[in-house]
This record gives structure tokens, sequence and C-alpha cells, in this order.
């Protein structure tokens, strides 16, 4: 099939966007990456009446450390960030995650901040800014404003950003790297497919290797990325072993909604979404004792 019709502007900044985005009213959409939004236009399954174009908006690229945060711009393409041994030192489980992320190609083209908007219940980014409390900037004509990522995230493919915002930047939150690791985990059906369940954690340890700060959240087995807030109170403060993790991870019944697809039905994603959780914990344990590279 070929796409409705629809107009089109190619801008050259941040303010041009905004003001396309309050001309156009609620079926103006920004385009960047264009990696959901072609194929959903192709089908008709999504149907806008103005594309607006922020490619050769300079200031929504890059990547800088600003205090205790990593700023990644909206337009930065996920190879990119990929590539940032910036975001490697100091972002290493964003560095881990990305690379499950598509193919080469859909990560040369793909933006940050395109994934983060989408909010597809399985994506890798939207989990990873849940996990680690990222602050979404969005900007429009009336100004700017932040989005806390648990406020962000609404539903499956969709988030609380307003009909003219334009999404600017998101602001990861870089923990002590002393006794500090991380651990990420994905079931997909192949290597680059979106994942049917996947768990993102991050842990600092006390110097008598308990659990001082643990952060927990999953995807693909709810509407949106879901931090696991009860496993995290059950587990600070513990030593974390093998059999806490699992005890703690398998309570999360009452907290995720798995949903049955063509690809996995919802007591499988259920399951799988247990596993990966107490996995990505252990992980992260074990790189904060140095135990794992």
């Amino acid at each position: 099939m070929k796409a409705a019709n629809f107009d089109y502007v190619r801008v050259a900044s941040i303010n041009e966007a905004c003001q396309a985005l309050a001309d156009g009213g609620e079926d103006a959409r920004i385009i960047a990456g264009g990696q959901t939004m072609i194929p959903l236009m192709a089908m008709r399954l999504a149907r806008p009446s103005l594309l607006i174009d922020i490619n050769d908006v300079s200031e929504l690229a890059g990547i800088t450390v600003a205090g205790d945060h990593l700023i990644i711009r909206a337009g930065t393409r996920q190879a990119d960030t990929l590539a940032s041994e910036v975001v490697k030192s100091q972002l290493p489980l964003l560095a881990d995650a990305l690379s499950h992320v598509g193919h080469t190609q859909t990560r040369n083209r793909g933006t940050i901040g395109g994934s983060l908007v989408n909010a597809d219940p399985s994506a890798e980014i939207p989990l990873i800014a849940q996990t680690l409390d990222a602050t979404i900037v969005a900007q429009s004509t009336r100004g700017q404003r932040t989005i806390a990522a648990g406020d962000f995230f609404d539903s499956a493919m969709a988030t609380t950003l307003a009909p003219d915002e334009c999404l600017v930047e998101a602001r990861f939150p870089i923990w002590p790297s002393e006794n500090t690791g991380f651990g990420f985990h994905e079931v997909s059906i192949r290597n680059s497919d979106y994942a049917l369940a996947a768990a993102a954690a991050q842990t600092t340890l006390d110097e008598n290797g308990n659990c001082l700060r643990l952060s927990i959240a999953i995807c693909g087995a709810s509407p949106a990325p879901l931090r696991l807030i009860n496993v995290e109170q059950a587990l600070t403060g513990s030593e974390l072993s093998d059999n806490m993790i699992k005890a703690a991870c398998a309570n999360i019944d009452d907290l995720i909604d798995p949903q049955s697809d063509v690809h996995a039905d919802a007591a499988y994603r259920g399951r799988v979404a247990k596993v990966v959780a107490a996995r990505a914990i252990g992980d992260a344990r074990d790189r904060a004792k140095g135990i794992l590279v």
C-alpha cells in the first residue's frame, strides 16, 4: 500500500518544529529516523496530515554530561549513542541495551527520541529510561517542561507528550561508579526482534556487599515499561543472594499485565519476565562485586 496524502515541511530549528506542530494541529507528526512512522503510513495505520522533518535541526543531536546527568538530545542516532565512549563509561546499562535494538541499519537511522516517543511496550530504550528514572524534556510554543519517565509512558504506543510538543532531550542520572553494577536480559524470537520480555537492573552495594540501592524494570509483559517497586523494596538492604532474588521476582504477578499475541501467550511472557528480572539483578550484583565484567 501507499501512504495517504500528507503535507511535508523540513525545519531547521526546534522553534520552527514547535511552530509547525502548533500550526499543523493534532494530526501533525514529527519524523526523524522514520523506522516506525514510515511503515505505519505505508499500511495506512498512521495518517498524519503533516510530516515535520527534523533531520536538519543540529541542536537536536549530541551527547553531553552535565553534573550528575548524561544528556542525550532527541535526534541523536541510536548507532552514535551505542558507539559513544561517554555512554559506555557513564551509562553502560544503556549501551548494553542498545546492542539489542533492531539491526545495524535501523540503528543508523533510528533516534533515541523517536524510540521514547513511539513507546513500544517491548522497546529497550524506554525500558532503560524507566529503570534509571530519566527525565524527558519537551518543548512547544508555550515553552519547555520536564516529565519524569514514570509519568511519560502512558500505555502501549502512548505517552503524555502533548500533540504540540517536541521531545528535545532525555536526561539520565549517572550513578556513582564505585560498587555499582548493571544487568540486562531479554528473550526474543530472533536477534534484533522486539523482546517477548526484557529486564534491566542497576544496583549499588555497601562496603559489606549488601544492596544499598536497586532499580529494576521490565518491558514486554506490561502495556508500558514497568518499575518493579516491590522487588526493589524487598531486596534493598539484603545480601542479594540468588534465592532472595528469585523469591522477590516470583511475586510480580500483581504488577505485570502480559498480553497474548502471535509471538507468545500471556502466561509465557509472565514466566519469562520473572526469569529475566532475576537474571538482570544477579548480573548487576556480580558486576558491582567485580565478579562479572
